[in-house]
């Protein structure tokens, strides 16, 4: 595997294109070495990204092709490393943020939340904010306290910042070069437990752009809905649904805020019902948005009330536990059982 995983990574810098299998975290560093190649003025920073090439080694090889100015260790300071990268969008510059672990974005969570957001609304559009911030998160690695975390709602809840999340090799490419191409601060967070599978990546073509939102699998019966590595789930849900007689419409949310609700509210049109799942946390969060405005924005198509499937309102315990607190196939299919019930 690993002389296969050097072959791809050469030839992404050697030039070749079409479509190419890549896992995931090889995927999004292909995509910000398209981005250094073409600005002078994108920069990484983070703690342990260069010689070491981060934890999960996602920026592996990047110091050494584009050098030390470009490719920066930082102190080991969150609120520092984001604080600097304000400073260098205010004078022109497109730095890309690694926090290490998604647990260690808090005590950043200041500078992102009062002075990211909001200093382009506070100069009346003439400062833009061209910041990305790499969060990877969630479950299903067996790590400890504050290593799994799923805290994207606190980020899509703020005003001024944009939001997203792929869920497949392609999507992680395209969409990290689209958010570094972005004059808006974005929140780029990367589902750890799906850095590994590989899966094709058109180099050539995007498909969609960053914030859209796509239906992965055509169903008729119930709309499920997820983003990140929950779509994974969602997508083993619905095999198994499907050699039960159930046909299951899986939606990728892709992007978190802003949501793109047209693709979610035409398939709920057509099924009747719907079930939202998530990692996170269930009180207040992504999911409680999405079935609010599926309520609002599509009630007389509702058969029964929008269901979701989240992770326990409690801190995320121990990795022995983490398989009864992460949503699974079998707790998705139960709300299914549920919807069909009405």
């Amino acid at each position: 595997m690993e002389e296969t995983e050097a072959r791809v990574d050469e030839s992404t810098v050697s030039g070749v294109r079409g479509v190419q299998t890549l896992s995931m975290a090889k995927a999004i560093t292909a995509g910000l070495r398209e981005a250094l190649r073409g600005d002078d003025k994108v920069l990484l920073m983070g703690e342990d990204i260069g010689s070491l090439g981060g934890v999960f080694r996602v920026t592996e090889g990047l110091k050494a092709e584009f050098g030390e100015h470009r490719v920066l260790d930082t102190p080991l300071a969150e609120s520092g490393i984001v604080g600097t990268a304000i400073g260098l969008a205010m004078r022109g510059y497109r730095p890309v943020v690694e926090i290490q672990f998604d647990g260690f974005i808090f005590p950043a969570f200041d500078q992102i939340t009062t002075q990211l957001s909001r200093l382009t609304l506070r100069h009346d559009g003439s400062v833009s904010m061209p910041v990305v911030i790499r969060v990877p998160y969630g479950g299903h690695i067996g790590s400890i306290e504050h290593h799994q975390e799923s805290p994207e709602a606190y980020f899509a809840h703020t005003p001024g910042l944009r939001v997203v999340s792929p869920s497949n090799p392609h999507d992680a490419y395209w969409m990290i070069q689209e958010a570094i191409a972005s004059n808006d601060p974005v929140l780029y967070f990367e589902p750890k437990s799906r850095y590994w599978p590989k899966g094709p990546v058109d180099l050539d073509h995007s498909g969609l752009p960053l914030h859209a939102s796509r239906v992965v699998r055509q169903g008729t019966d119930v709309t499920v809905v997820g983003h990140g590595a929950m779509v994974s789930t969602l997508l083993q849900a619905a095999d198994i649904a499907g050699e039960e007689g159930t046909s299951l419409e899986v939606v990728d949310l892709r992007s978190l805020s802003p949501i793109d609700y047209g693709p979610l509210l035409d398939s709920v049109q057509r099924t009747g019902r719907l079930v939202v799942a998530q990692e996170a946390y269930g009180n207040v969060s992504i999911g409680s948005e999405i079935a609010a405005t599926v309520a609002e924005r599509a009630f007389y198509s509702l058969e029964a009330p929008v269901l979701r499937v989240s992770g326990f309102d409690t801190p995320f315990p121990p990795a022995a536990l983490e398989t009864e607190f992460l949503p699974s196939p079998d707790r998705v299919l139960e709300a299914v059982d549920r919807a069909l019930a009405y």
